[in-house]
């Protein structure tokens, strides 16, 4: 199994969840460096209860609604400390369409190069906007045994990481306009 795996061991050892709640915790906490949609997750639910790493209990609301809460077991515990403490590589290519639309944007005109950065700064200088307005949830750095220290650190590394993509992005509408203006010389 991938790392989808030790994403919900991860979630799970931190609370018990329904599938909905694990879910919502992909696309609203865990977006920023890993996503999974329903189709994925309900599948490995089903594998991981059936290696004995997490189980459920079926909860009934109202009349008939029944959901399961997943909880992890202490063999998910283990699986998922062990993995935890385990060196891994870094990450050198990740799927980003953007960055293989621009790849290939020497085919488009020199206007429509310019126009797709305007946007692509756009829509950066926003999600890091949205970035800091997240981390105003810290008044300070959280102690290192502190849940919300991890939780810190993965967001300062995504402010970084929206900032160096806004100094990029600078940097490519700037040498496509002096590119521009040498070619029409």
């Amino acid at each position: 199994m991938g790392t989808l795996k030790y994403a919900i061991l991860g979630l799970l050892n931190r609370n018990e969840m329904t599938g909905y709640e694990l879910s919502k915790e992909f696309e609203t906490t865990l977006f920023e460096f890993w996503n999974a949609k329903h189709s994925q997750i309900y599948p490995e639910l089903k594998s991981l209860n059936a290696e004995g790493l997490i189980q459920y209990r079926v909860e009934i609301t109202g009349n008939v609604l029944e959901k399961k809460v997943y909880t992890i077991t202490d063999e998910g515990r283990r699986d998922f400390s062990e993995w935890e403490e385990t060196l891994c590589p870094i990450q050198t290519a990740s799927k980003d369409e953007s960055r293989l639309r621009l790849f290939f944007l020497d085919g488009a005109s020199p206007d429509f190069q310019q126009r797709f950065l305007a946007d692509q700064l756009s829509q950066h200088q926003k999600h890091l906007e949205h970035l800091l307005e997240n981390q105003k949830k810290f008044d300070e750095i959280p102690p290192t045994d502190d849940r919300a220290f991890s939780d810190y650190l993965v967001l300062r590394g995504a402010v970084y990481r929206e900032e160096a993509a806004l100094q990029w992005i600078q940097e490519c509408i700037k040498l496509g306009e002096q590119r521009s203006a040498e070619l029409k010389k």
